[in-house]
Parts: C-alpha cells; sequence; structure tokens
C-alpha cells in the first residue's frame, strides 16, 4: 500500500539521489580507469625510454579518439558537476567521517593540479599542433620547470588515493571484499609506486641526455612548438581554468549557505527522537543530516550513501507521511530483512512531527553491523529452546577458598559448559554469577533447537563429570549443576545500552525455563525439560517420569520429565 506523501518533492529527492548515485559512480570508474591506464603506463619508463614510448601508443589510441575523449572528458564533467552539487546540498559538514573528508579536500585540488598539465598537452597538441609526446613532458618536468617533476607526480597521486578511496566506500560492503583487501591494498601500493619508479628513471634519461646540445636541439624541434603569442594564450586558459574552477566551489559553498538561509525561515519542522530529544529542522533534509547538524551521535559506515544500513532508525509518529523508499534505500531494506517502520536515516527526508529511534550505537563500525546481520536482530517473536543452569552449593565452596581459586574454578566450568552449549549448535546468552542462559533454535527452527538443548544437557553433564575427576585434589566436594529446558515463543533481539549490547531473549519461555531450572533442587535431578521439548525433538525420554507441574504465573500446569542424571539422555 502506497503512503501519503505530504511533500512530493521529498519522492523526487530519494529518487534524484539514486540516479546521481549511479552517475557518479560510472564516471568515477571511467575516471579511474583513465589514471590507472596512465600510472601504467608511467611504470614502464623503469625500463627505458623506448618502453615508456611503446606502450604510450596504446594509451592514446583508447583515450584521444573521439569515443574515449567524449567518455573522458564527459565523466570528469558529470564527476564535477556532482561534486558541486553534493557541496550545495549538504546540509552541515559536521561528524564527517575520514574517507569523507579525504575524498573532498582530494577531490577539490585535483582539477588545480592537472588542469596545467592538461591544457599543457591535450589543448596545445589539438590547437596548435604540438607534439606532446613523453620527451615533450619529460623535458619540461626535469629540464626546463624542474619544480613540476615534484607537482606532476604529487597530483597523480592525488588523483590515485581520491580513486582509492571512492572505491573502497563503493566496495567494502561486498561480502567478498573482506577476502579481497589484502590484494586491494597491495596493488593500490604498488602500482603508484612503480609509476613513480619509471616517471623518475625516465625522467633521469631525459636529464642525462639534454647534456648534449645537438640531442636538445633535435628534441625541441621535433616539439613543434607554437609561438610565443600561443604559448601566453595556454597560461592565460590554465590561469582562467584555475579562477574558474575556483570560483565554481566558492558558488557552490554561498548557494549552499543561501539555500539553508532561504529554507529555514520557510520549511521550519520539528524531528522528535525516541530519547525525548526534539530538535528544530528544516523540511527535505535528511535524518541523518539533522542528527549532525545538531551534534546528535548518530552511526553512519558509509557516509550516508545508503549502503551500509549502520544508520537505520526505528519510524514512530508521521509514517504515513513518508514516501516510499527509493529503489537503492528498498534494497539495503530487503538485505536485513526491515519491517515496513525501519529506514536509512540517510535516505528519509524530514517531515513535520516525525519521531524517529536510531537502531545502532553511534560507535557501530563493523561489516557485519553494516550488513545488518540476521533479521532477529531488530526483534522478532521466535519459538526457541531456552536453557538455565546453575551450580549447586558453590557459595558454600567459594566461601572456603582465595578469590583467585573461585575465579578459576568458575573459568574451567564455564569453558567447559559453553563449550558443551556451542558444540550442540546453541547460543549462550549470558553468564549470571556461577549460572548459565543459553538460546537453541534462534537461526533454525524449534525441532533443531530441542534436540541441541537436549544434546546439550548431555553434553554438559558429561563434561562436568570429566571437570570433576581433573578438580578432584582441588574440591572437597564434587560441582553439582541443576539444568531446565522449555521450548515457546520468546521475543528475539539485540538488546542493552551503548557498548553493552547482545542477543538476547525475553517473555513466559525464559522466565519458565528458569523455574524448572530452580525446581531441580526440589527434585534432586539434574535435569528438568517440559514434555514440548521432548515432543519436538522426537526423543525417548520414557525412563523419566512425567509430572504435572505448577509454574508461578502460568493458569495451567506444565508437563515436564525429571532426568536425574542429563547424561543418560539418549544420544
Amino acid at each position: 500500500m502506497a503512503a501519503t506523501v505530504d511533500h512530493p518533492a521529498t519522492a523526487r529527492t530519494a529518487s534524484t539521489g539514486s540516479i546521481v548515485a549511479r552517475w557518479r559512480t560510472a564516471s568515477g570508474l571511467i575516471l579511474f580507469s583513465y589514471v590507472l591506464s596512465h600510472l601504467l603506463n608511467h611504470a614502464t619508463g623503469i625500463w627505458s625510454l623506448e618502453a615508456l614510448a611503446y606502450f604510450r601508443e596504446p594509451f592514446v589510441l583508447v583515450w584521444r579518439n573521439p569515443v574515449g575523449t567524449g567518455l573522458l572528458y564527459g565523466a570528469l564533467t558529470v564527476h564535477v558537476v556532482i561534486a558541486l552539487r553534493a557541496i550545495w546540498l549538504r546540509d552541515s559538514f559536521r561528524a564527517m567521517s575520514w574517507a569523507e573528508i579525504a575524498q573532498l579536500l582530494l577531490g577539490l585540488s585535483i582539477p588545480l593540479l592537472l588542469v596545467d598539465h592538461a591544457i599543457a598537452t591535450r589543448y596545445a597538441s589539438a590547437a596548435f599542433g604540438v607534439n606532446d609526446d613523453y620527451t615533450f613532458v619529460l623535458l619540461n618536468m626535469w629540464v626546463f620547470a624542474p619544480f613540476l617533476s615534484v607537482k606532476q607526480p604529487v597530483a597523480l597521486v592525488v588523483a590515485w588515493m581520491h580513486g582509492c578511496v571512492g572505491l573502497y566506500l563503493w566496495l567494502r560492503f561486498r561480502p567478498w571484499f573482506d577476502r579481497a583487501a589484502p590484494w586491494l591494498l597491495a596493488a593500490a601500493v604498488t602500482i603508484p609506486t612503480a609509476a613513480l619508479g619509471g616517471f623518475i628513471a625516465a625522467g633521469m634519461t631525459i636529464r642525462e641526455l639534454a647534456q648534449d646540445p645537438v640531442w636538445l636541439q633535435n628534441a625541441v624541434a621535433a616539439m613543434n612548438l607554437p609561438s610565443n603569442a600561443d604559448i601566453g594564450t595556454v597560461y592565460r586558459y590554465i590561469d582562467n581554468a584555475r579562477m574558474g574552477f575556483v570560483l565554481l566551489v566558492a558558488a557552490a559553498l554561498a548557494g549552499r549557505t543561501v539555500r539553508l538561509t532561504v529554507e529555514r525561515r520557510s520549511h521550519d519542522a520539528i524531528l522528535r527522537y525516541g530519547s525525548g530529544r526534539s530538535v528544530r529542522a528544516t523540511v527535505g533534509m535528511t535524518v541523518l543530516a539533522v542528527s549532525r547538524a545538531n551534534g546528535i551521535p548518530h552511526a553512519s559506515v558509509c557516509g550516508g550513501r545508503g549502503r551500509c544500513s549502520t544508520c537505520r532508525i526505528r519510524i514512530g509518529a508521521r509514517l504515513e507521511a513518508l514516501p516510499e523508499p527509493s529503489d537503492a534505500e528498498a534494497k539495503v531494506l530487503r538485505r536485513i530483512a526491515a519491517p515496513p517502520n525501519v529506514r536509512l536515516a540517510c535516505q528519509t527526508m524530514i517531515v513535520d512531527g516525525l519521531e524517529v529511534m536510531p537502531l545502532l550505537p553511534p560507535h557501530a563500525a563493523g561489516v557485519s553491523e553494516a550488513h545488518g546481520g540476521p533479521s532477529y536482530l531488530q526483534g522478532r517473536e521466535l519459538d526457541i529452546a531456552v536453557l538455565f543452569a546453575d551450580l549447586r552449593g558453590f557459595t558454600q565452596i567459594s566461601e572456603q577458598r582465595l578469590p583467585y581459586d573461585v575465579v578459576f574454578i568458575l573459568n574451567r566450568y564455564f569453558a567447559e559448559m559453553g563449550a558443551a552449549i556451542e558444540g550442540a549448535g546453541g547460543r549462550i546468552d549470558k553468564f549470571i554469577g556461577d549460572g548459565i542462559m543459553a538460546l537453541f533454535g534462534v537461526d533454525s527452527d524449534p525441532a533443531t533447537g530441542s534436540r541441541q538443548a537436549l544434546a546439550a544437557a548431555r553434553a554438559m553433564s558429561e563434561r562436568l563429570a570429566d571437570l570433576n575427576a581433573s578438580l578432584e585434589g582441588d574440591l572437597s566436594e564434587p560441582l553439582r549443576i541443576g539444568i531446565g529446558v522449555h521450548l515457546g515463543p520468546a521475543i528475539v533481539g539485540e538488546m542493552g545500552y551503548g557498548r553493552v549490547r547482545g542477543v538476547t531473549a525475553v517473555g513466559d519461555t525464559v522466565n519458565t525455563a528458569s523455574r524448572l531450572e530452580s525446581m531441580t533442587k526440589e527434585h534432586g535431578a539434574q535435569f528438568i525439560v517440559s514434555q514440548v521439548v521432548v515432543e519436538a525433538a522426537g526423543a525417548d525420554l520414557e525412563p523419566a517420569p512425567t509430572l504435572e507441574i505448577d509454574i508461578r504465573g502460568r493458569r495451567q500446569t506444565l508437563a515436564v520429565r525429571v532426568v536425574m542424571d542429563a547424561s543418560e539422555l539418549p544420544t
């Protein structure tokens, strides 16, 4: 069912953002391909000037034909326009990540560093017939204007770094990225290093050759240099291009200031956070931008590009006023199996009275968080088996021992029980004093969870017996344990505050399992399991007596099996 949209421009903005993202990626890949091929060509200078000239031919063939030239300058224009648009649309520069800052600064410096090289080669070649081969370039940089031998490598490295950061931001959430990252990093370092080596080797060769006046005279003659007037024209174009770019950036910044001033006067809105805080915002700003502008910590691993899902929010009031998610946002939401009231803060535009609650802590930065993880992390009701276990009489044992001994024994106990639970396929929820809570079937189904819980109880009993044997000389009496297991619906999700968060379960099923564990004391048994677990697992526990017991808080009695020794459970 389509949502009612109070502000149609919001939907258009989201759709436009998706299109712009695709154009930015496409133009960036074209420009990166150009820089990559340029650096690889430079690297051949390590061998000789002849190799440098030989491999320049396919480079020129690709990039100086009408199609290649159109793609290159078209991509450059698109990329610059998108960058200026991003500056104009940015609502706040606060809380930018290091990658965003690097992208912005590197990107703005590239035209200023490379415009003279582009005009002095490509334009001079097309307008005046200058032979802009590597002899021409290297003589200018290493003999006629040596400072260029430093500036040009810096410019290419800056362009390379800008491209690598862009690729990193684009690819880092791909499932295969972690495996490929070492190889990509090696390539990111090796390629510019080899290019610099080739540039220096070729430059030193040119400097040696230029010591011969005859060779230098012939080389200059072969360049077909334009007249002094034409050279002056080239320099004017370079200066005008630099100034024009600076003015464009300044205009984008000034336009941003004007836009924000007008919007804040005419489109005031109230954004409410689940924490109780309310801030004034501008209709059309994203929730993430508002959070950053007001200094409210908000996770966003991808920098607001709608790729990582770490900025996701739960919408309270005014959900019906939001437009449907764009294709890009919907793809991310499907990946994390988000319910209808969960959206991405970087894609959700403000409407007056909107209420939101960030779902991840502000420090969220891991790839697993970015991918969203299982859907139950957002909170779902699942039929799971819950196990509680507790040591019997350990308080009396600990009173007679030094703190070091108590910690040592408990750590040994927790290690054995944890291995038994995880070995059976369970998930340790928490350690509570000398007790343990574990969940089974969270990632599978009730039948599998029930079988895993029974297997865990048997393994825990067996491992406890082995532990008692190994600690026989340290214990006055063996450790004893009580285990309770119940199956039923529970609310499962990632809960907690700040850095103290984890997947846990709450509900009547959890309380019942805890009470079954407590009842093992009354019955002098090691294990009490509800009949629903036994039936779901398809287990044969006929030797164990069946009892109908009253559980505090439940109206009906619960059928359970009382097992004196859990190690005797069937496999």
